[in-house]
C-alpha cells in the first residue's frame, strides 16, 4: 500500500515536471533523477539506498520549496510515506 501511495504521487511529479517553464529545465532534469532514484528504491525494496535517497529528498524539498511548492509538497508527501515504512 505505500508504495502505491509513492507511485501516485510519482505521477503527480511528473504532472508538475510537464508544466514546468522551459527556462525551468535544470529544475525538471533535478527532479526526473530523484523520481529514478525513488523508483529504483521501490524496486529494490530500499535497501542500501535508503539514506542517500532520503538526504537527496531533504535537499531537492529545501531547493524547490519557494519557487515550486506544489513539487515540494509532493516530495514532501513521499518522504512522510518513506518514514512511516521505516526508512
Amino acid at each position: 500500500m505505500p508504495e502505491q501511495r509513492i507511485r501516485e504521487n510519482l505521477e503527480h511529479l511528473r504532472k508538475e515536471i510537464s508544466q514546468l517553464e522551459e527556462g525551468d529545465a535544470s529544475a525538471g532534469k533535478r527532479l526526473n533523477v530523484l523520481i529514478d532514484e525513488i523508483e529504483t528504491g521501490i524496486q529494490s525494496d530500499y535497501d542500501a539506498q535508503d539514506q542517500s535517497l532520503v538526504e537527496n529528498l531533504q535537499e531537492a524539498i529545501t531547493h524547490f520549496e519557494t519557487e515550486h511548492p506544489r513539487a515540494t509538497a509532493i516530495l514532501n508527501d513521499i518522504m512522510l510515506t518513506l518514514s512511516n515504512m521505516g526508512i
